[in-house]
């Protein structure tokens, strides 16, 4: 396992109540292998070439933050290499499995049960409260409901927010509603974690709770995180800072060698 060496104060005293700079130890087997993904977009009159020939590799337990300007293929890829785009050639390996290869129901189950998202606009329901909307992939999974809804308050109980559970997103600040967001993203217990600017909607100092916050997590259940963001203060709190610019990785963030 990867090892970590954390003195960060976080807002939740189950989380480790201290971080300094990460120790990384990098590990035999990756969780996440991609090589030579291509991937363009046809509108009909223009072909965009979005990725062109990425290569890239996660280990476990390894924070990533993916950086670089507008339009460089950073979304593109985050998409790509969790299933959620198809990919016009090249191999994307999740934990052994080739993920491509599965067939869309299969890949959409493996999603829901081994990856968690957060997004920048959070993506909760408005209509369910927040107890309700973090058990949703619960639900969705086969869970039964007095199950689903335990596991729920526990995530909400770490995130530091059991006292909103029943509140809807439009009850809840910015800050609180990426904190369910985040919740739901962990809830089904994922290998890893996808985060699209999980800041990017936020000032800083919620920002920066944020990412105490999923630093905390990282640091205490080991999985891996894939972050997109512009946010300098993000990358600075990865492990690893990937660069990209039109549609290929300029910087992988290791020196020769590693």
């Amino acid at each position: 396992m990867a090892v970590y060496s954390y003195i960060l104060a976080v807002s939740h005293p189950r989380l480790m109540s201290a971080v300094s700079v990460p120790i990384y130890e990098k590990m035999p087997d990756p969780i996440i292998t991609a090589t030579g993904i291509y991937k363009t977009y046809d509108t009909g009159t223009v072909k965009v070439n979005a990725l062109r020939g990425v290569d890239l590799t996660v280990e476990r337990g390894e924070m990533v933050a993916i950086m670089g300007p507008s339009g460089c293929g950073k979304t593109t890829m985050l998409n790509c290499l969790s299933g959620l785009d198809e990919i016009d050639s090249g191999q994307v390996v999740i934990d052994g499995v080739v993920l491509h290869d599965l067939p869309d129901d299969e890949r959409s189950d493996y999603r829901a049960r081994r990856m968690g998202f957060v997004f920048q606009l959070y993506n909760l329901l408005p209509v369910l409260s927040a107890v309700e909307n973090v058990e949703l992939p619960l639900l969705v999974s086969g869970i039964k409901p007095s199950e689903s809804r335990k596991r729920s308050m526990e995530m909400l109980d770490l995130v530091g927010l059991s006292d909103r559970a029943k509140h809807l997103p439009g009850e809840l600040s910015g800050g609180q509603r990426q904190r369910v967001t985040i919740a739901r993203a962990l809830v089904n217990e994922p290998s890893i974690v996808w985060a699209d600017e999980p800041t990017g909607d936020l000032d800083s100092e919620t920002a920066s709770e944020i990412m105490d916050l999923m630093c905390g997590l990282n640091a205490e259940n080991g999985q891996s995180f894939v972050l997109v963001s512009h946010s300098v203060d993000v990358g600075n709190r990865a492990h690893r800072i990937v660069r990209m610019r039109d549609g290929v990785i300029v910087d992988n963030g290791r020196s020769p060698g590693n």
